[in-house]
């Protein structure tokens, strides 16, 4: 037996460590004795039989350890149980999840995003037709059918998707009930600017299984209303607040932001701004991430969703997708210093926000997830929509050499293989794909905020013992 590579330990107060595993996310505090013996059982690289020498609370303790996955029995056997875990994951029949543009225009004119309505792009941009949106709910009944999962996970996202409401009702509705025709739990997420998010939008929404309603802000009300401003330059900020307040506690609703480095200082304003709100007890998260834009700020690392001639692709919109858990874009390209910062702000605060360690993996790496822009082409992840040679289908299962090669690609997706024995694989996986595809070139390989995931630990491991200690008072 020897430690497993996925051991991570903090020391804390009074000499205990914190002690987790990040596959099989056992987490423990224990006494530095027992960090002394894992290292033992390390340098001396053991088999599969214990040392001799052990007293028998020494055994008793390994056997504990090795029952929660501290303890393995060999690098090799671990690595097979690594594969299984990401292939598992990939393979998963349980969820169906599916995110829909409805449309790729927005009424917003953020200076940091290629949509907008700002120059030719609202002019351009696609709109899912509610007879197009018809063909989409008969490619998920079919998926229905030959996946019978427990549940679907149906999410709005754009441009701004309560631009086309007719086809959000339309979806929704029809796959409600095709969800309860078929014993499927259904739950409906929508990604927005807020302001166009209304109680009569949530009310009708409701019933048909919204789990989760995401806003966006971008700081304090003065840097909000700069970053993003109606195309006339007016303010959002004020009225996207209100319609916060109006649907507050008729379901959860998430904050997030986008910051670049001028903006990052202003958060702290915009979290002080929240927790004075009378709605404050009802949000279920607030959480940040950096800009990902065509032309980042100094310190920003970009996700540059531009040709090579620096012309938009008509992706989707760059706030990053997802309500309640993690989501396919929240882990994507963010700063280790600046989101520290900031998740140690939220939570000082008394907001929920995300640890920094339980981050994926990214649904990419899910067969079973899709993204359906707005004329039926079907994507892998919101972040590379519009870019049609990276189209992994059509609705319609119209085949295409080009479609049939860029599905392949995504299905062997394993980033992670190149990480060594690094042990936040399995919450990081390699990193985010889109990131890597338009920064590095190469989709395949992994991009790595280490740092990050370091003092996201550090924070895990002080609120887990906040937690005992409140639990024993």
């Amino acid at each position: 037996m020897r430690p497993s590579m996925f051991n991570l330990t903090v020391p804390l107060t009074g000499g205990d460590v914190f002690l987790m595993n990040t596959l099989t996310d056992a987490q423990a505090v224990v006494s530095a004795d027992v960090v002394r013996l894992l290292d033992r059982l390390a340098a001396e690289e053991a088999g599969r039989e214990l040392p001799g020498d052990l007293s028998g609370d020494e055994r008793e303790t390994l056997r504990a350890l090795s029952e929660e996955g501290f303890l393995v029995e060999s690098p090799d056997r671990e690595r097979e149980r690594l594969d299984a875990y990401f292939r598992e994951f990939h393979e998963d029949t349980g969820e169906l999840r599916v995110t829909v543009l409805t449309t790729l225009q927005c009424n917003f004119a953020c200076g940091y995003c290629i949509q907008g309505d700002h120059e030719d792009h609202n002019r351009l941009a696609r709109k899912m037709s509610v007879e197009a949106a018809g063909r989409v709910a008969d490619w998920i009944e079919q998926r229905l059918d030959e996946l019978r999962p427990e549940r679907f996970v149906l999410s709005f996202f754009g441009g701004e998707p309560l631009l086309n409401l007719p086809v959000v009702y339309a979806l929704a509705e029809r796959l409600w009930h095709s969800c309860a025709r078929r014993g499927v739990q259904q739950l409906v997420n929508v990604i927005t600017n807020g302001l166009l998010l209304t109680p009569e939008v949530v009310d009708r929404l409701v019933p048909l299984g919204l789990n989760g309603v995401k806003v966006t802000l971008d700081g304090d009300q003065v840097t909000h209303d700069r970053m993003r401003p109606l195309r006339g330059g007016q303010g959002t900020f004020d009225r996207i607040v209100a319609n916060v307040r109006a649907v507050a506690g008729r379901c959860r609703v998430s904050i997030g932001g986008n910051f670049d480095e001028s903006s990052v200082a202003n958060y702290p304003a915009l979290l002080a701004f929240l927790r004075e709100q009378d709605f404050a007890p009802a949000l279920a998260r607030v959480s940040f991430k950096p800009i990902v834009g065509q032309r980042p700020a100094k310190g920003v690392i970009p996700l540059t969703v531009v040709d090579g001639a620096g012309k938009p692709l008509g992706g989707s919109c760059m706030t990053a997708a997802g309500a309640g858990k993690s989501s396919p874009c929240d882990s994507c390209h963010f700063l280790d210093e600046q989101m520290s910062f900031l998740r140690e702000e939220t939570k000082r605060h008394g907001f929920a926000t995300l640890d920094g360690v339980h981050m994926g993996p990214c649904e990419i790496h899910r067969r079973h997830a899709y993204t359906v822009g707005p004329e039926g082409d079907l994507y892998a992840c919101p972040g590379f929509a519009g870019e049609t040679e990276h189209a992994v289908g059509h609705i319609d299962g119209r085949t295409a050499p080009g479609r049939a090669a860029a599905a392949a690609q995504f299905d062997r997706l394993a980033p992670w293989k190149q990480c060594g024995d690094c042990a936040f694989i399995p919450v990081c996986g390699g990193g985010c794909v889109v990131a890597s595809h338009n920064e590095l070139g190469d989709m395949h390989a992994p991009t790595c905020h280490k740092p990050s995931f370091e003092s996201a630990l550090e924070s895990l491991a002080r609120d887990r013992v906040s937690e005992a200690e409140g639990g024993q008072s």
